[in-house]
């Protein structure tokens, strides 16, 4: 037995650059240094081969005895896979035993690392051949790349992610360009430039370059398929014509193999490895604009073919090759599917022509679950609802817009917007509230129960984005329509929002007269859902607005108990905020805050982004009463950037708007204009997590604020230059894995950069760094001018 050529192997030599993924590299290094058999498993054009040969290169020389690079793409008979290994390390043997026992004889006693790539349409004999490889060689280590698991005995599975891409969440779309850590734009941005000299990201493109490189999933293929359009296109052209993208995706590099030279061949493979039950479930599952849940896909995917119990083992083999992912996180496993994997699937499931029965079905299956959270939204279960919905909303979304496109639909969409108030109100997305139920109202115009339901809570959203007269509209037209089809419920809590809209136009007499009567009714009627128990906070702040504060006070107790009753927690949480302003008006600061923060913090769990300002708000008038103007105006930038994103400040209430304003002029007077707007604009700049921790801070954001000036006067010295970095860095809202890429450097690393920065500043949180960061910025800038 002779083995020609270099004794430590040889591997494909790359001709482009390798951009990013440095800390999954070193992930994926931990990880073979711990398993002798590491499998990168990823849909196709993740970069599974790509990586393994990065880390093959950097791992040369740890292998005594060579790294072997195996090329499977092109084997398509199992059995010739002990051949390719074979031929791939360069063994030549003359005897007559077999490949098998020739390969096995030679890596004995060798410290080697064998690369497996392509190994999903040869899985079996690939497992076979690497279970008897790893049982006789105790030296070798193998990393294998296949877009599933091989599934055999001390197999550590390493997913491969796409590139990192800009979230609406992560950053705003220019930051990539002063920190830039998102590989997919620097892929794309290198890519393009080899084909168009001089191409680089600027301000005018950052944007369109953001949302293609997010369209297109992170996926590397993808996105050098999209950089080769730019010899063409421009980024925003290219993004225009994503629709189409199987089409668009089609000019590869001509010396890849052929099904890594266009979109539609690399997803087409993976197809083309499913059994019939797989692609069917592919194709149906692409009817899911968001992440779904084992039971939604049962309910959807299951029937026509497709028989009961068939759908979950479908799902797991889905998952296993990476046609769907795993989202983590949550109570319930749930899943996704790439928008590229999914659009493939969406034109498989329009060939077959059932396209609509599983749209159908898809509608069936959110109406029933908005009905159940409309059931449940003044219950415990509350809690639940407002962590689950948000991870609904796309697919909610476009249940809705099936209703709207298909007119038989149409009464069946008024009742599945309306159903949803608890989503639109409670978790302060008042302004897609009304885009649905405008659209539902102007779609069936039928008198029913539905519609009159639909305009009551149109016109509470309305009523609460500022609107008075819009929502005085609708409300009117609630209760005609509710007295004639004889829906109660709907008039009285109409009666009750036309009350709020009397408030809100400064006519708290009128305002009481018709909230009274909206008491009455709901106590006479029993009706304690969570659309009517709002109805006591409404009253109890029009007593405040009156001066009342007793009678507040008493209906805080009384709606209290009618809360407990079914453990109800949203109305609750106004309640506390509604005795927190009590307190202030009757000049009981340290009640007011205590009770402001209790508010906070069950909105914060609610997920209540319309709620989380008025108390953050309201924690800014405090601060400034206990003498900390500073503090104020922190919390006021906090609180405007909360309102930037849920509507009109404060609902356009007259009364409230004038404390707020005549509270931020005091504290802009006893700290002069330049450092009011100053702090103010940092508390802008502020993570919702910072946000949060200064408002909750025992002494409030003056004491927060206060401490990280004291700790932090000349402590810059004191940190490192690299942890000055980090500290500007975690001031931005990322995380340590963010950081860990940014400076390419590994997770851990940029832990202890953090414990570092934490230990010698004397915090105990990440927002007292960002504060302190921001607060060194402002003394800067005070010292320059």
């Amino acid at each position: 037995m002779t083995r020609a050529g270099n004794s430590h192997g040889s591997l494909p030599h790359p001709t482009t650059s390798f951009v990013g993924r440095r800390e999954v590299a070193g992930a994926l290094r931990r990880a073979l240094e711990s398993s002798r058999l590491v499998t990168l498993t990823g849909p196709g054009g993740v970069g599974k081969t790509r990586l393994a040969l990065y880390l093959a290169d950097q791992a040369r020389r740890g292998f005594r005895d060579g790294v072997h690079f195996v090329d499977l793409a092109k084997v398509q008979d199992p059995s010739l896979v002990v051949q390719a290994t074979a031929v791939a390390i360069d063994l030549r043997d003359q005897s007559a035993r077999s490949s098998e026992a020739a390969l096995i004889d030679y890596l004995f006693g060798r410290h080697v690392l064998l690369i497996l790539d392509n190994c999903e349409h040869v899985l079996a004999a690939c497992a076979e051949l690497v279970a008897e490889l790893l049982m006789s060689a105790a030296d070798l280590r193998v990393l294998a790349t296949s877009r599933e698991p091989l599934n055999i005995a001390g197999e550590s599975v390493f997913p491969v992610p796409p590139l990192s891409v800009p979230t609406s969440t992560s950053s705003q779309p220019r930051m990539y360009r002063s920190g830039s850590h998102f590989e997919a734009v620097a892929l794309f941005e290198a890519r393009a430039a080899a084909v168009l000299p001089g191409f680089t990201a600027t301000r005018e493109n950052e944007e369109a370059l953001v949302r293609l490189c997010a369209r297109l999933d992170g996926l590397p293929l993808a996105i050098e398929l999209a950089a080769v359009r730019m010899r063409v296109l421009s980024p925003v052209q290219i993004l225009s014509r994503l629709e189409h993208r199987f089409d668009l995706l089609t000019e590869g590099n001509r010396g890849a193999p052929q099904r890594q030279q266009t979109l539609q061949a690399a997803i087409a493979w993976s197809y083309d490895l499913c059994t019939d039950l797989e692609r069917v479930l592919w194709a149906r599952c692409s009817v899911f604009a968001g992440e779904f849940d084992i039971d939604a896909a049962e309910f959807i995917c299951g029937g026509d073919g497709v028989g009961e119990g068939a759908v979950f083992p479908g799902i797991a083999a889905l998952v296993d090759k990476s046609i769907l992912s795993r989202i983590e996180g949550g109570p319930l496993a749930r899943y996704r599917m790439l928008e590229t994997i999914r659009q493939f699937g969406a034109e498989r499931l329009a060939e077959t022509g059932g396209q609509d029965g599983i749209r159908r079905r898809h509608c069936d299956y959110f109406l029933e679950l908005a009905k159940r959270c409309d059931s449940q939204s003044g219950s415990i279960r509350q809690l639940d609802w407002a962590a689950r919905l948000p991870a609904d909303r796309a697919d909610l979304f476009a249940a809705l817009d099936y209703c709207v496109t298909h007119p038989s639909e149409a009464r069946r969409g008024l009742q599945m917007a309306a159903s949803l108030w608890f989503y639109w109100i409670a978790c302060g997305l008042l302004r897609d509230g009304r885009f649905w139920l405008d659209r539902m109202l102007a779609a069936d115009s039928t008198p029913s129960p539905e519609r009159a339901r639909a305009l009551l809570i149109d016109g509470w959203a309305t009523v609460l984005l500022g609107e008075n007269d819009r929502s005085v509209e609708l409300l009117t037209e609630c209760r005609r329509l509710a007295t004639r089809v004889h829906d109660d419920t709907s008039d009285a809590q109409a009666a009750q929002m036309l009350g709020v809209a009397r408030m809100f136009a400064n006519d708290p007499a009128g305002a009481t007269a018709l909230l009274d009567q909206a008491l009455e009714s709901h106590l006479r009627r029993g009706d304690l859902t969570a659309p009517a128990l709002i109805a006591w906070t409404s009253r109890g702040l029009a007593a405040v607005m009156m001066g009342d504060v007793d009678r507040a006070i008493a209906l805080t107790d009384q709606c209290r108990d009618l809360c407990a009753v079914h453990g109800e927690r949203w109305v609750l949480s106004w309640m506390t905020w509604v005795l927190a302003l009590s307190s202030w008006v009757a000049g009981d600061l340290r009640n007011a805050a205590s009770q402001a923060r209790d508010a906070l913090r069950q909105k914060d769990a609610l997920n209540d982004h319309l709620g989380i300002p008025f108390c953050v708000e309201l924690l800014a008038w405090i601060a400034h009463q206990q003498g900390d103007p500073h503090g104020a105006a922190m919390l006021f930038g906090a609180a405007d950037s909360f309102w930037e994103r849920v509507g009109r400040p404060l609902f356009g209430y007259a009364n409230l708007i004038r404390w707020s304003t005549e509270t931020a002029n005091a504290a802009r007077a006893a700290i002069g204009t330049q450092e009011f707007e100053a702090r103010r604009s940092t508390g802008a700049r502020l993570t919702h997590e910072q946000a949060l921790s200064s408002a909750l801070a025992d002494g409030g954001a003056s004491t927060k604020v206060g401490r990280c000036e004291d700790r932090g006067q000349g402590t810059t010295l004191k940190l490192t230059r690299r942890e000055r970095e980090v500290a500007d860095l975690v001031a931005t809202g990322m995380s340590n894995r963010e950081i860990a890429e940014r400076l390419v450097v590994s997770v851990r690393t940029a832990e202890a950069h953090v414990e570092h920065i934490l230990t010698k500043l004397g915090f105990y949180s990440r927002a007292q760094i960002a504060t302190w960061v921001a607060t060194s910025a402002t003394h800067a800038d005070d010292l320059r001018h």
